[in-house]
């Protein structure tokens, strides 16, 4: 296995959610810390982390949560990265202009500086997950933002059910891919459809992590908001697609796991899917459908 220097201390924070943003963001920061106290170096929120999650209605009084990147939350995120040393990767519902939103995410390093934003590519439509009322479609791409623990990958949440947006950030370099998310039952679903949903949504990650050779860290919120219960489950999966750390699913959990960047090019190397590609096969990939 690897050396000392390919290891890196990952840190998820699974939270439950206040309604008032500045009590969220004190227990994220707090949670940060103790995170950081356990050797995390990179430090990973849950999405949209700053508040309730405000989607399950389309009501215009929530775009008053969002705000600037750089802005207040960066700023205070930014001074715990440099005094704690660490790289803190954080969900936010970015202003970019008036009326122009983004679920966004922001990358800070040990300095307290922003070194790579994400925003979010794919924006679901669903009951109680009525994000394109809220939220512009990314576009920034799918990138690998430097940092001094290796190039990292950030999507968000209904991101992470598509191969594709995997696929491109893990050629572009990363080698671990964050999804920060906020996924739950909804009431009004059968209790019977609730394990096969959490099984489905666990299972295309790990397959992320299989299919393209690297380390996935999936985290999710805990609590019941309005009609929604968020199932946790936060974990990290290696280049293998193995679950080496799962939280719980209804507790909040900080995990710390240390991931062995050295298992990227020894499961590349008996599992050589991307030398495999058939580039000159996939142009249809752009299609919508096929037929």
């Amino acid at each position: 296995m690897g050396s000392r220097a390919d290891k890196v201390a990952i840190g998820l924070l699974q939270m439950s959610c206040a309604p008032e943003p500045r009590l969220n963001l004190d227990k994220a920061i707090a949670k940060i810390e103790e995170a950081a106290r356990r050797g995390a170096q990179i430090v990973c929120t849950q999405e949209l982390f700053g508040a309730h999650y405000p989607c399950q209605t389309e009501d215009p009084k929530f775009f008053d949560l969002a705000e600037p990147i750089p802005g207040p939350t960066t700023e205070a995120l930014g001074a715990v990265a440099k005094a704690r040393k660490i790289i803190i990767v954080a969900s936010i519902f970015e202003r970019r202009a008036a009326g122009l939103y983004y679920n966004a995410a922001a990358v800070i390093d040990e300095a307290g500086k922003i070194v790579g934003r994400y925003r979010k590519m794919h924006i679901p439509d669903d009951p109680r997950y009525y994000e394109k009322f809220y939220f512009t479609p990314g576009d920034l791409d799918f990138v690998a933002h430097p940092t001094s623990r290796g190039p990292l990958g950030v999507l968000v949440c209904w991101d992470q059910w598509f191969p594709e947006a995997a696929r491109l950030t893990a050629m572009a370099g990363a080698q671990i891919l964050f999804y920060p998310t906020a996924i739950g039952w909804w009431h009004g679903e059968p209790e019977t459809v609730r394990p096969k949903q959490q099984n489905a949504w666990e299972t295309i990650q790990r397959s992320h992590a299989i299919a393209n050779g690297v380390f996935v860290a999936a985290v999710n919120r805990v609590g019941v908001e309005g009609e929604l219960e968020f199932w946790g489950a936060s974990f990290v999966a290696d280049p293998s697609g193995e679950v080496i750390a799962r939280a719980s699913t209804t507790d909040e959990e900080t995990l710390v796991v240390e991931c062995d960047l050295a298992k990227i090019e020894e499961v590349r190397r008996n599992w050589p899917f991307l030398r495999d590609r058939r580039i000159d096969a996939y142009a249809d990939l752009t299609r919508r459908f096929r037929s």
